[in-house]
Parts: structure tokens; C-alpha cells; sequence
């Protein structure tokens, strides 16, 4: 009898001096993002210190701590947690580990069920009826002024693409940058004073050479290949070039080739004569051209 009372007493005693570790949640069954909460409280500390994770690191991942309260005397260690959970289905918060002095305690694990409580056929309200707004000038211009100047510069570059195509940079081709580059071409062979020299072989020579890359570019005529009567008989037959050109062409171009081969010697009069006589045909080419051009059309 007196060994029953002894364990009795025992037990009374170890149970008055030991920790008492206990916990609560307050739903078990939770909406998406409804806040909850777990407390924990262990009693009987005798001033020992209680160890256990930081502020908003005790619940694991899905459990989204909102407020962690930590709170503690001599004997009672209190800690609330409020939290909520923002996706659905079943999460279990785990044993949560405290330890006292040198002794570990644990909670009891819980499950929690997270449930989706809208319906697609709830209302959504707004929280503020909608305001209508007057907007001035300004306003539809903050708006809108980068549309605006992106426009603005579309329809700039699409000008300035078509002013070029049809008013840009001539072609080497065209007739005037043909004409304008003969007429260098015939003023440096002037400077050379091959007519005050009495080099005729040799004027004659550069004159036809120029006139015939003339011909070549201006009138697309295969003047640089072709024999000068083949050339005169082509002339005649494309009816290209105006009689009065053709004339020119044919005396200067029959009156070359007897230079060439010491048939006939011109005197300084002929050749000043020649060479004014195909300046003149030069800068008259582009009546020529522009004849061609109207016939063409009609």
C-alpha cells in the first residue's frame, strides 16, 4: 500500500514540475485565402528558454503566414499563427518541434482542406461605381501622340521615297549625265592642241573614239563595234537620230577614217569645224531623245 501511494505521489509530482505542450487550430476545412489560425502553448517552463524556428518560418510551403505572435513568462511560452492557403486541395501542417531546455516537444500534425468557394455564376462588383471622365485635348494627345507621330513618320518616309524615285539622283545612263560627261571629253581634247599642232591623225582618232561612246550611250546604238559605213546605214534605218545629226556624224565619222589612213589631210579650219560641229550634235541629242520618247508613247 505505502509503495502504490509513493508511485502515486511520484507521478503527481513529475507531472506538476514537467512541460505541457499543447495546440489548436481553428478550422480544420478553410476558403482560398481565408485567414486561420494554429496556437501553441506549453506551460510549466520553470523560466527555461524555448527554442524553436523564427517568426513566419514555422509552417511549411502552401501556408502563408500572416502574423506570427510570440509571447512568454517565466512558465507559459504562447504563439498564435494566423495564415491562409491560396490554392486548393488537402495540406497537413507537420509535428512542430519546440525545444525546452534539453528537451524536444512536438504538436500534433493537422490536416487542412482548402476548398474553392466562388461559382462561375457569382456576380464580380466592382468595389467603386464606374466614373465617366471628361477629357480634354491634351488628354486624347498624352494618349495618343505616339500613334500620331508614328503615322506622321510613315507618310514622311513614303514621300521621301517616291520624290526620289522620281526626282532623285539621275541615272549615269540618262541623257543630260551623258551629255554634260561628252562635253568634258570634247574640252579636254581641245587642251591637248592637236589642232594648232597639226596633229590631225591623232585628233581625229580621240574625236571619233569619244563621238562613237557618245553614240553608244545616248542612242543605244552598237557605235563602239560597228564599222563606220555599217554605222551610217544604221542610223538611216532606226531614223533614231535627227538627218541633221546624221549628217554631221556621217561627214566627221568618213572624213576620220580618210585621216586614219593618210588618204587626205585636213587643215587646222576643218578640224575646228568638226569639232564645233560635234559639240553642236552633242547638246541637240537630247531634242533626239526626247523625240524618240513621244513616239514611243504615241
Amino acid at each position: 500500500m505505502k509503495k502504490l501511494l509513493f508511485i502515486f505521489c511520484f507521478l503527481i509530482c513529475a507531472n506538476a514540475f514537467s512541460q505541457i505542450l499543447s495546440s489548436s487550430i481553428e478550422k480544420k476545412t478553410i476558403a482560398l485565402g481565408e485567414v486561420n489560425h494554429i496556437v501553441i502553448t506549453i506551460n510549466n517552463l520553470n523560466n527555461q528558454k524555448v527554442s524553436a524556428a523564427p517568426e513566419n518560418e514555422l509552417l511549411p510551403f502552401h501556408f502563408e503566414e500572416v502574423k506570427d505572435s510570440i509571447a512568454q513568462t517565466q512558465d507559459v511560452y504562447y504563439r498564435r499563427i494566423d495564415f491562409a492557403v491560396f490554392d486548393e486541395g488537402k495540406f497537413t501542417i507537420p509535428e512542430l518541434e519546440f525545444k525546452v531546455g534539453g528537451k524536444i516537444l512536438k504538436t500534433i500534425p493537422y490536416e487542412v482542406d482548402v476548398i474553392n468557394t466562388a461559382q462561375k455564376i457569382d456576380p464580380i462588383n466592382d468595389i467603386m461605381n464606374n466614373k465617366s471622365v471628361k477629357l480634354e485635348v491634351t488628354d486624347y494627345w498624352e494618349l495618343y501622340k505616339f500613334y500620331v507621330l508614328a503615322a506622321i513618320a510613315v507618310i514622311c518616309l513614303i514621300i521621301a521615297i517616291v520624290m526620289f524615285i522620281k526626282y532623285g539622283r539621275k541615272s549615269k545612263d540618262s541623257p543630260a549625265v551623258a551629255t554634260n560627261q561628252t562635253l568634258k571629253e570634247l574640252d579636254s581634247l581641245k587642251k591637248k592642241k592637236y589642232v594648232e599642232s597639226g596633229n590631225y591623225r591623232s585628233f581625229y582618232v580621240e574625236l571619233i573614239e569619244i563621238s562613237r561612246k557618245f553614240i553608244t550611250k545616248q542612242y543605244h546604238l552598237p557605235a563602239d563595234v560597228l564599222l563606220t559605213d555599217d554605222l551610217i546605214d544604221l542610223m538611216k534605218k532606226n531614223n533614231t537620230i535627227s538627218q541633221e545629226n546624221e549628217r554631221v556624224v556621217e561627214d566627221v565619222f568618213l572624213r576620220g577614217d580618210l585621216v586614219k589612213f593618210a588618204k587626205t589631210f585636213p587643215d587646222q579650219e576643218t578640224m575646228e569645224k568638226d569639232l564645233a560641229e560635234i559639240r553642236n550634235f552633242v547638246k541637240r541629242s537630247s531634242k533626239d531623245i526626247e523625240f524618240e520618247n513621244l513616239r514611243k508613247d504615241v
